[in-house]
């Protein structure tokens, strides 16, 4: 056997331990979760570190002297060092990592708070028009506010291949200039599952332009190392990497532009966001990001096989040639985008309900779609099996 088998073959028993470690997966056998990309569930050893420090340390953080709040605040400065641990800093001397809600106040921080000391009138930047609406929404807010100050800052898009998707590295190159000062990016598109290949950016921008990475489809689902992609912003979302929902968090290298030092009063940290954070990343370094990605990749592959051979009735949304079963580009990551040529994308998300998948079905917040645009995601996570995944194509073959 070789291939995408091969390695559902060789990770099968690996995956059947992890699985019985979420407690609402085992709970229900009857329905099948498939919108990890909305956001992750949880493991058992996240649940108990929630559970441990709301039972014998919950406090507040940095307020006092007392050893609860001594406790929390080093839980909090330890959390720090773990994120960027997990992300493979080759510099936490020189870096930062500051908690946020999630990937979206993450992307709105460095806009608001550092991207404006970074631009003068006449400067440019770079950012995708056909990501998550975050990760566009928050640079046209700073250029407005800018604007507002007599400062004229140009927005360029960042350019795609029209086959594949991907960023169009060879159009990029024409589009930046001597004024470009930032750019922004996706790790993992979240409708295509595609891997944007960010590490190719940098050759293009030359080694002084600042790249903010929008990584909430990457981290916990892949392995995920700043040095290698060499960009300066990583944000990403805890609950969509199997810690609490109100949790993310920014690291910055803090060595190209300005320091990075969000503004304003911050207020109470989200402390047992924070301690589901760190165990999430004790849990996900334990099982291995590197086989969590092979077991997903693996099982998006089994279901775009699948829906290939139902093309008359079913759009997979992304690069066609990474259908292929043979595809001589990368396959899908863990997520999965389709419509049905007949039935409404809302109306075939209840369907599917009705058989027992719970999947997202509507724009997926992509920048410049609305509801006209529906389609079905299928996210997936180390919890889900083939056999679903031939369940899921069984429903599905019905529909023809």
């Amino acid at each position: 056997m070789t291939g995408f088998g091969a390695d559902i073959e060789e990770l099968g028993a690996w995956q059947r331990e992890l699985r019985a470690q979420f407690p609402i997966v085992v709970a229900h056998p009857g329905l099948v979760y498939l919108d990890s990309a909305a956001t992750a569930q949880k493991p058992r050893a996240v649940l108990d570190a929630v559970q441990h420090y709301l039972t014998t340390s919950n406090a507040n953080a940095g307020r006092g002297s007392y050893p609860w709040a001594n406790s929390t605040t080093a839980l909090v400065e330890d959390a720090r060092e773990r994120v960027k641990r997990f992300l493979g800093d080759p510099a936490p001397e020189r870096s930062s990592v500051h908690f946020t809600s999630g990937t979206t106040e993450g992307l709105r921080t460095v806009a608001r708070d550092w991207l404006p000391t970074l631009l003068a009138d006449g400067d440019e930047i770079v950012v995708p028009h056909r990501d998550h609406q975050a990760n566009l929404s928050p640079w046209l807010e700073a250029r407005d506010l800018l604007a507002r100050q007599g400062v004229g800052v140009r927005v360029r898009e960042l350019p795609y291949q029209a086959a594949s998707g991907d960023y169009d590295v060879a159009e990029l190159a024409r589009a930046v200039g001597p004024r470009t000062r930032f750019v922004a990016a996706t790790h993992v598109h979240h409708v295509y599952g595609a891997d944007m290949n960010v590490h190719r950016l940098r050759r293009v921008v030359g080694p002084d332009v600042p790249i903010c990475l929008d990584a909430a489809q990457s981290v916990g689902h892949l392995p995920v190392a700043v040095d290698d992609a060499d960009v300066d912003f990583v944000v990403f979302s805890g609950h969509k990497a199997l810690a609490l929902p109100g949790t993310g968090a920014v690291w910055a290298r803090q060595r190209r532009g300005p320091e990075f030092r969000p503004g304003g009063w911050r207020g109470t940290p989200n402390t047992v966001g924070i301690a589901s954070l760190v165990a999430a990343l004790d849990w996900l370094d334990a099982a291995g990001t590197d086989r969590i990605e092979r077991w997903t990749v693996a099982l998006a592959a089994l279901l775009t096989d699948g829906l290939d051979a139902m093309a008359d009735t079913y759009e997979v949304l992304g690069c066609r040639t990474s259908l292929a079963a043979g595809s001589p580009v990368q396959r899908r990551r863990s997520l999965v985008t389709f419509r049905h040529r007949a039935i409404d994308a809302h109306d075939l998300g209840f369907i599917l309900f009705d058989h027992g998948f719970m999947v997202r079905s509507d724009g997926h917040c992509q920048a410049g779609r609305d509801r006209r645009d529906g389609s079905v995601r299928v996210s997936l996570h180390v919890h889900n099996t083939p056999e679903e995944m031939e369940r899921l194509l069984t429903a599905l073959a019905s529909l023809q």
